[in-house]
């Protein structure tokens, strides 16, 4: 495995510019790009409800929105992708992922708010997200890529994470939230010019470089109604919803929730910078391991240890020391489900429908991330208190370690 070697002719690729170096690093620049405002939005939770007089679940309703849409709309920009190519889902979707982070900066209603930081943003995530980066490598790099690639794109999602959380905080200390969305819908442009480098061909172009299966030649509805049959694919999907749950509170919640504690904006700003920066060494860590071991053990292992994680973070004594060690560890944690996950569904099913197929997994997710940010902000305003939904994250983990222990 060469990093300049350029990908056969075979794998779909017209320009020899494109060498699976380039597509890789090309790719994780749209993931971390795309993924860094998204993860920094709960940074703008407090500031944004205390500007507008409106409680905390107003703004968690909006990204609850945004999560969701985010997920059911996946499936089918995956779809859109397998079969029309890359290209101009990722240009639609950073389109509309800028023009809501720019409308979210001047919304003045909650209906504004739901608008521009649930629908937009949740729509044009689903357009331009790590997950459609993943599909790209799958297939357009030699199989001996694939894995580690993965985790490289998931990796760079949490790049994105450890800069724009820090980035944001700055920007909003210094120049108000209002520019700082701004300054995000700015930057999320930067994501045309890179789509280039990881366009895949239409589903009537050749896709040499996808994984060779009878599969290969199904049409979507029947790749969709093998997978929904496939036990394991449905205990991996069903798992992959405690992932969405436990980011999807932590990601928009944890800033407040650490203010509550009596620590500053500032160390829940660095505690998710750390998240994203300790998940670069866990997403390439986990796709590093998922060509050498089971990946249901994987999983099952990241399941069971962000419970401990959490149950450790609400049991201490709050101190700066704790939360930055909650957040290095939960880093670890963090996104390394997705390499697992992604490289189980090609496992299963090869790379043709795989955008769709995970995408699915990926709706899942996303229903889980609805709830946990909603019911984030449901309960805190109605008991005071964010208890309930932490507990609820360190059950579902139990549980999610149990069911994918049987995946096959």
């Amino acid at each position: 495995m060469h990093g300049n070697a350029p990908v056969p002719p075979a794998a779909g690729l017209k320009r020899n510019w494109r060498t699976p170096a380039v597509i890789v690093v090309c790719g994780c620049l749209i993931a971390m790009i795309g993924f860094g405002p998204r993860s920094a939005l709960g940074l703008f939770l407090t500031p944004m409800s205390n500007a507008q007089g409106w409680g905390r679940e107003v703004f968690a309703l909006s990204v609850a929105m945004q999560t969701l849409l985010y997920g059911t709309a996946q499936p089918f920009s995956g779809a859109l992708a397998d079969r029309f190519g890359m290209v101009r889902v990722l240009i639609a979707g950073a389109l509309l992922y800028a023009a809501g982070l720019y409308m979210m900066a001047q919304a003045t209603t909650p209906g504004m708010l739901y608008l521009s930081s649930g629908v937009l943003i949740g729509f044009g995530l689903s357009g331009c997200s790590f997950n459609l980066i993943i599909s790209s490598f799958g297939k357009l790099l030699p199989e001996s890529w694939r894995s580690t690639s993965f985790g490289a794109g998931t990796a760079a999602g949490s790049f994105g994470q450890f800069l724009f959380s820090p980035l944001g905080v700055g920007l909003i200390d210094t120049f108000g939230w209002k520019t700082a969305l701004e300054v995000f819908a700015v930057l999320m442009l930067l994501i045309i010019p890179l789509a280039f480098a990881i366009s895949t061909p239409r589903a009537n172009e050749p896709t040499g470089g996808t994984t060779a299966r009878p599969g290969q030649t199904q049409t979507f509805r029947q790749a969709l109604a093998e997978a929904l049959g496939h036990r394991s694919y449905v205990l991996l999907v069903t798992g992959f919803f405690t992932c969405g749950f436990q980011l999807g509170f932590v990601t928009v919640h944890l800033p407040s929730y650490l203010i509550d504690r009596g620590l500053s904006v500032q160390i829940g700003g660095w505690t998710l910078a750390l998240i994203g920066l300790f998940n670069i060494i866990g997403a390439m860590g986990s796709g590093w391991l998922g060509n050498r071991m089971p990946k249901r053990y994987i999983l099952s292992f990241i399941y069971f240890a962000r419970a401990l994680a959490v149950i450790a973070l609400i049991t201490l004594p709050a101190s700066p020391v704790v939360t930055l060690i909650y957040g290095a560890v939960t880093g670890l944690l963090w996104l390394s489900t997705v390499p697992p996950t992604s490289g189980l569904v090609a496992l299963m099913f090869g790379t043709r429908w795989m955008a769709m197929l995970f995408g699915i997994a990926f709706f899942s997710h996303q229903v889980g991330g609805f709830l946990g940010v909603d019911l984030g902000g449901y309960l805190y305003d109605r008991t005071g208190s964010y208890d309930i939904v932490w507990w609820l994250g360190v059950l579902f983990g139990v549980v999610s370690a149990l069911i994918n222990l049987p995946i096959v």
